[in-house]
């Protein structure tokens, strides 16, 4: 079992199910199927910022999973300059509630920017090994 995953996909509507995919058969080789609802969800957020505002036409976007002694790091990385924020939209909106449910869900979460791009980042507590 590899700690770390990588796959990238296509600026292309059905790459956020494609990542959605991707988490779960990974999390199920680790074993991990506790952590498969939250990650699935969480990764649906930063794939479809990626699709809407971070790949440029004819560019991917990466996902990742890391395995840590404790933690599952996921991240998802675009070579747009797009700047993610959290938003905190009232209870009539219709959009802008990702980040902040990403943020609810991880234990950790975050956005580093790079020279070229972004990757945005959530940390997920491992379950106790019975």
């Amino acid at each position: 079992m590899s700690p770390s995953q990588l796959r990238r996909f296509p600026r292309r509507r059905t790459s956020v199910g494609a990542s959605r995919d991707f988490v779960v058969d990974v999390l199920t080789e680790w074993q991990l199927t506790a952590l498969i609802d939250d990650i699935e969800l969480c990764v649906s957020e930063p794939a479809t910022n990626a699709l809407l505002h971070g790949v440029p036409p004819g560019r991917e976007f990466a996902v990742r999973l890391d395995l840590a002694d404790d933690l599952v790091h996921l991240k998802v990385r675009d070579s747009g300059d797009g700047r993610p924020e959290v938003q905190h939209p009232d209870e009539s909106s219709c959009s802008g509630r990702g980040l902040f449910l990403v943020g609810e869900l991880a234990v950790d979460f975050g956005i580093d920017h790079h020279v070229v791009g972004k990757t945005v980042w959530a940390a997920f507590k491992r379950p106790a090994k019975p």
